[in-house]
């Protein structure tokens, strides 16, 4: 979900479900960076994907709250070796159509 506070920034509250954990994909992975894609500012790192019970453990949730002055266009998640990059590396795992 996707909405603007009162401070004119955007709220992003992401979900997932049914994703596997990063350290069982080829290659294997620390973690998830979630990212978004924006009008006229390019791509930005808006942070790791959380789980409230270890790494996504059984369940294989995971979740990002974030606020960013950024209009975004567009939300994917790559698998990553640091939580911190600025630019997103070639394992993606899952991305939203434009809105």
């Amino acid at each position: 979900m996707i909405k603007k506070d009162g401070n004119r920034n955007y709220v992003i509250d992401l979900k997932v479900k049914n994703l596997a954990p990063s350290d069982k994909l080829q290659p294997p992975k620390p973690t998830y960076v979630v990212w978004i894609a924006t009008e006229n500012n390019g791509i930005k790192n808006i942070g790791q994907l959380n789980s409230s019970s270890g790494w996504l453990s059984s369940s294989l949730e995971g979740s990002l709250k974030a606020v960013t002055a950024f209009h975004p266009k567009k939300i994917f998640i790559t698998a990553e070796d640091n939580p911190s990059i600025q630019y997103p590396g070639p394992q993606s795992i899952m991305t939203t159509p434009d809105f």
